[in-house]
């Protein structure tokens, strides 16, 4: 049975100040991918994470302090891939692979399009980008399991407040459609699976007017698995009770 985590850390090194690394310690995930870890490679803890077992792969983007993720696993993968193949999203460091006997596990940080027009219209063309680059993955490496931050809340009971938020980034039509198509594509949402109709759990909650005490929060993080691994699902859950970040871990255990 294997745990594999999904969690933004908002920045490695306050993670890191906050007891990222006595959680890691205890909670002891299998594979754990982290997004926006906002650190070089040099500058990502790896000495204190190696020592607790774990191979370190990252992926930081070219501005410093931005983006980056990154896959820490306590078996060795048979490879791994850096990137999309994809410059605009590469040079943001959003996109990493780790290859196993039976598996891929992708972890990816999708862009958020909260900060404007600009940036909104990046996330619809990595959204269309993305559905055909991991159409073409199965083709390759047909077991997947997509963790990250989609930075979108799928359907009304992922979000607090649907109708206050009908016109917010992240939570607009044509992301929820898009998260439709990704859902029909062969891909299934493993905490639905679970947990089909829970409604007040969250990943995310503003850092804004204590939002989370009040859990006034979206569930923008997922681990998808494709169709075929859907039978090995064993459990899904969100870990509300840790607060390192804005976000919260989230997790599966799966008999691969």
């Amino acid at each position: 049975m294997l745990q594999i985590f999904s969690y933004n850390v908002n920045g490695i090194r306050a993670a890191v100040t906050k007891g990222f690394i006595d959680w890691l310690k205890e909670s002891n995930p299998d594979i754990i991918g982290l997004q926006e870890i906002k650190a070089n490679a040099e500058d990502f803890p790896k000495k204190e994470i190696e020592a607790l077992g774990y191979h370190v792969y990252t992926f930081s983007a070219e501005k410093k302090g931005y983006s980056g993720v990154a896959i820490l696993s306590k078996k060795a993968p048979k490879s791994v891939e850096i990137g999309c193949g994809n410059t605009i999203y590469d040079c943001e460091g959003r996109v990493l692979i780790a290859h196993y006997d039976h598996f891929s596990v992708i972890n990816t940080y999708f862009p958020s399009g909260s900060s404007g027009d600009v940036r909104q219209e990046v996330k619809m063309a990595f959204l269309d980008f993305y559905q055909s680059y991991i159409n073409e993955l199965k083709k390759k490496t047909p077991n997947l399991i997509v963790i990250g931050d989609y930075n979108i809340a799928h359907s009304e009971i992922d979000i607090h407040d649907p109708k206050g938020n009908k016109k917010s980034s992240g939570f607009l039509p044509e992301e929820r459609a898009w998260m439709d198509g990704w859902f029909d594509s062969g891909m299934k949402d493993s905490f639905r699976l679970c947990h089909p109709n829970q409604k007040d759990i969250y990943s995310w909650w503003t850092y804004r007017a204590g939002a989370r005490p009040k859990n006034k929060g979206w569930r923008i993080d997922y681990i998808s698995i494709s169709d075929s691994l859907a039978g090995s699902l064993k459990g899904a859950q969100i870990h509300t009770d840790v607060f390192h970040s804005d976000h919260c871990p989230i997790s599966i255990s799966i008999d691969l």
